[in-house]
């Protein structure tokens, strides 16, 4: 946890954000194995990626890897894979209950992304 705490402290005006996130999600995910991992904090359940954050231009972003299957209009997703995002700007935008419930559905709904490399790019649902 202290590569994610490093990120965080390095994040500017974002770093209380990021800080906020990380405890949120070693809370509501407390058997998930936590980690830097391309560059910024992700969290795994069985070596599959299911949570992370980044700072991006627009925001710090919170994406789910599965968050697309979550049917929840908040989650946006871009790419043809399965994960979703959101982006907060200030501590007062983030809706605890909401990341909870997510992180619910985190655990309940997993697409495989942990061998989406062995299966050349196609991504099969585990749960």
């Amino acid at each position: 946890m202290e590569e994610i705490r490093k990120y965080n402290s390095a994040q500017g005006n974002y770093t209380d954000i990021c800080e906020t996130l990380r405890v949120l999600l070693a809370t509501g995910l407390p058997e998930a194995e936590a980690r830097v991992w391309h560059g910024h904090p992700v969290w795994f359940l069985d070596g599959n990626p299911i949570v992370g954050y980044s700072v991006q231009k627009k925001g710090a972003q919170l994406m789910f890897w599965s968050g697309r299957s979550f049917d929840d209009p908040v989650l946006v997703g871009d790419s043809r894979f399965q994960d979703a995002s959101i982006f907060y700007n200030s501590v007062d935008e983030i809706d605890e209950p909401k990341i909870s419930d997510w992180l619910a559905k985190s655990r309940d709904i997993q697409w495989d992304y942990k061998n989406i490399v062995k299966r050349k790019g196609i991504l099969e649902r585990l749960k």
